[in-house]
């Protein structure tokens, strides 16, 4: 279920493509825009009647609003209907990551000051590249690629800890015994085990970029991948939301799109130093009508997304250039 800041950003950007007041619309709950419950009418009477979350509702009903007058977008044109995806995932292999859905064509992807682009498990990420069934969860990737600086973590928590009860193999943890591990490290790696995850962390980086480079074989599965990472799908879409430095305002290419304009010169991944696995990524690309060269660059951190020794690793990536100077993705007119 999403947040409820989430919640409310997206709804709010939904809310302002409709052409009415802020008071009109919450009087009204216009039919035109589907999927809200009464809860959920009430979340967003508190937002917007200076609730915690106001400056918020705010921001993401004037996009709504700019997409409603923006000539890439409605021009104009109230929707007839506003659908929500809410907390419901999307059948089959995803590509567009919409919040929103206009008149069944206009896709809308929500941004609020996040920097993620994809949250995969790491062989579908590394291995797979990213193709085929959203969600293949794959092997604990820890055990896949750095099974000896794992098993020595896992001893050196298992002793540190006095838990003699668990199993000597980090391979045979049941459900219940990542449970108790996660709860008593919440706190932190004991002494110990400070080292013992370095290593872990390095190895897996290491590992995970000759993983992705060797997967990475031609320039066409390069270019591809980077379409990818930056979710450059079939179908066009927009982004609207907020970064550090405004109004977020996106049209997104699609391959066709970006092959007008720009050439992939060169897609780079390298095993980065941080304080857990992580992996670079930078792509330089080149203006076809200018000859201008541009590098698009993130970064991928492979982690247990719930708590140490929880649940296999995740890996996440991350967008570190600004989304308004990223090829492809063009500022809404």
């Amino acid at each position: 279920m999403p947040g409820l800041r989430t919640t409310v950003t997206e709804l709010a950007t939904g809310l302002g493509t409709l052409g009415l007041s802020v008071d009109a619309a919450l009087a009204r709950r216009p039919v035109e825009m589907v999927s809200v419950s009464p809860e959920l009418w009430a979340v967003l009477d508190r937002a917007a009647n200076g609730g915690e979350l106001n400056s918020d509702f705010t921001s993401a009903w004037a996009n709504g609003e700019a997409f409603l007058k923006a000539a890439d977008g409605l021009r104009g044109r109230t929707p007839a209907i506003v659908e929500w995806k809410g907390a419901q995932r999307a059948p089959g292999d995803e590509v567009v990551p919409a919040d929103l859905r206009i008149d069944h064509v206009f896709l809308i992807s929500c941004k609020y000051l996040s920097r993620i682009l994809v949250n995969a498990s790491p062989a579908y990420l590394f291995d797979r590249l990213l193709k085929g069934a959203h969600g293949l969860r794959g092997p604990d990737w820890y055990g896949a690629v750095a099974s000896e600086e794992y098993q020595a973590l896992y001893g050196a928590a298992r002793s540190e800890l006095g838990r003699s009860d668990l199993p000597d193999d980090v391979g045979d943890l049941a459900q219940a015994d990542r449970e108790l591990l996660r709860r008593e490290l919440a706190g932190g790696w004991p002494t110990l085990c400070v080292d013992a995850y370095a290593s872990l962390s390095a190895a897996v980086a290491e590992a995970s970029a000759q993983r992705w480079r060797i997967a990475l074989g031609s320039h066409g599965e390069r270019e591809a991948m980077m379409w990818r990472l930056l979710r450059i799908g079939s179908a066009p879409y927009f982004v609207l939301g907020s970064s550090p430095t405004g109004p977020l305002r996106l049209r997104i290419a699609t391959p066709w799109d970006w092959r007008q304009e720009f050439r992939l010169l060169a897609f780079e991944v390298e095993p980065e130093p941080a304080g857990q696995p992580r992996v670079a990524w930078r792509a330089l690309v080149r203006e076809r009508h200018s000859d201008a060269e541009r590098v698009v660059a993130g970064h991928i951190e492979i982690r247990w997304s719930h708590g140490r020794f929880g649940a296999p690793p995740e890996a996440k990536a991350y967008l570190d250039t600004p989304h308004v100077e990223v090829p492809g993705y063009f500022p809404l007119r």
